[in-house]
């Protein structure tokens, strides 16, 4: 029969008050205080004096003004200690406890120096108690996807089954923990995300700490891994490849014998028949967990967005207010039921209308225009006189001719005198009237288009030091300028 934990466990720490120590009301104090004394000790592997432990103890004491002796602390004295003792016989009492308990230990020394060590128990538990305190992130390796990798892979089965079978029982264990690491970041940021009260620690959560350490790393490569698609077919090779196979069932069993050559083959064949059974187990394990990992993070989006609309609503500049006229309420109607005649509600406060204070008095509030009635539109005939058709067409035509194009601008250069590269001034330009006017603007705001069929040099960069001169032209001025033809 297989031995209890529990009795193989307080046989290694001789006895349940190495547990006892991290329990009851000054468990804070003994989890620091333990935790400097294994930082300490990893540091002098020849040991601390009494001395330099009881004053790591006293230090620990100042960081806890509430610690009060217990009465199994008292037993370990000779005499009674009173519990408002000084701090330094406090901390001898103290360092007498952790040595019954076994947390700390004095050996036998042929000298006459006394040197304390702290338990190898104790500093794996402390250690253990640092990673829950303080978590790594979660990650998502490529284990699960490796064993299946490796039950894919034949030549490896045919040759050496059992040390894929001992592989493969690795790796979905380092799994199982990295999805159990990946539940507890889940549920730790949504308990964070329920403490946070204000929305800026909200959106941190949300898109600092969470998108960073668990979305779009571990829980994006899950998605990735496809594991619902590649774990029924690693079932399925385990079953058929191995476990109904006479010679790798044989193979694995003479692999086993050789290592462990006193067992007999009815004992190693169980062996392996038990590790195959694990294996399944473990790999049927994956899918239920990898689920309630997207469950836990539907809950943590679902919960992230009430709890942002909710910090939306309480958050204003009236939070205190509001919360004042319920805590009101709240103790006015205590134990009562409120029905819906209103005679039997209490006497509430009047209410009081915050003041609204207006910079510019009401002028300066927005009016909106005065939207006009709908009128209806005459329908056109639908035939057109031969005089409606001309008046149309010379309309568009002088629409054509009044608009700022490039070919109004090229028409004006074709008008000039002179050919291919002949210099024209601007103050030669004649420009007359309403159209000669507009065709100055076509020219000079289509000067460097692609389709310009002229050239713009202006005065400026020739002398870029002096203030460009100006050319008077009728109705305007314009710096002076040079137009060459294409």
């Amino acid at each position: 029969m297989t031995e209890n934990l529990s009795t193989a466990l307080f046989r290694e720490t001789r006895g349940a008050g190495f547990f006892r120590v991290l329990t009851g009301g000054n468990a804070s104090f003994y989890i620091d205080v333990l935790s400097a004394l294994e930082q300490e000790s990893s540091d002098r592997p020849d040991g601390m004096s009494r001395e330099e432990v009881i004053l790591l103890i006293i230090e620990t004491l100042e960081r806890h003004p509430d610690f009060v002796l217990e009465d199994e602390v008292h037993e370990t004295e000779a005499g009674e200690t009173d519990g408002q003792s000084q701090p330094r016989e406090k901390a001898r009492a103290l360092l007498d406890f952790l040595l019954k308990n076994h947390w700390l230990d004095e050996p036998p020394r042929r000298d006459w120096r006394r040197m304390i060590h702290f338990d190898a128990h104790g500093a794996t538990l402390i250690t253990a108690l640092r990673k829950i305190a303080w978590p790594e992130a979660a990650v998502f390796t490529d284990k699960l996807v490796a064993v299946c990798g490796m039950l894919n892979d034949e030549t490896e089965l045919t040759e050496r089954p059992w040390q894929m079978v001992e592989s493969c029982l690795a790796n979905v264990r380092e799994g199982l923990n990295e999805l159990r690491a990946m539940q507890k970041s889940v549920q730790r940021f949504t308990r964070r995300q329920l403490e946070e009260e204000t929305l800026r620690g909200n959106l941190e959560v949300v898109f600092d700490d969470y998108s960073e350490q668990v979305s779009h790393a571990c829980y994006a490569e899950m998605v990735r891994a496809r594991l619902p698609l590649r774990l029924p077919e690693a079932v399925r090779r385990i079953s058929e490849r191995l476990m109904a196979d006479a010679d790798a069932l044989a193979e694995m069993q003479t692999e086993v014998l050789r290592r462990h050559p006193e067992i007999t083959s009815s004992l190693a064949r169980a062996t392996v028949l038990n590790s195959l059974d694990e294996l399944i187990s473990l790999v049927e394990r994956v899918l239920p967990m990898a689920d309630e990992i997207d469950r836990r993070t539907a809950d943590f989006t679902r919960r992230s967005l009430s709890r942002f609309r909710y910090l939306q609503d309480v958050s204003g500049e009236r939070r205190t207010e509001i919360k004042a006229t319920f805590e009101v309420l709240n103790r006015l109607l205590t134990g009562k039921r409120i029905t819906q005649s209103a005679s039997e509600l209490p006497d509430l406060p009047e209410f009081r209308v915050p003041s609204v204070k207006l910079p510019a008095g009401l002028d300066s509030l927005y009016n909106p225009p005065a939207r006009r009635a709908p009128i209806e539109q005459d329908a056109f005939e639908d035939s057109a006189e031969e005089g409606d058709r001309e008046a149309g067409l010379s309309g568009m035509g002088k629409a054509l001719r009044d608009s700022l194009s490039i070919q109004r601008a090229n028409s004006f250069v074709k008008s000039l005198e002179g050919t291919k590269g002949d210099r024209i001034q601007s103050a030669d330009l004649d420009i007359t009237g309403e159209g000669g006017f507009t065709d100055l603007i076509s020219l000079l705001l289509h000067a460097e288009s692609a389709e310009a069929r002229y050239r713009l040099e202006p005065e400026r960069i020739l002398s870029e030091d002096a203030s460009p001169p100006l050319d008077s032209l009728e109705g305007c001025k314009v710096e002076r300028f040079s137009i060459i033809k294409k």
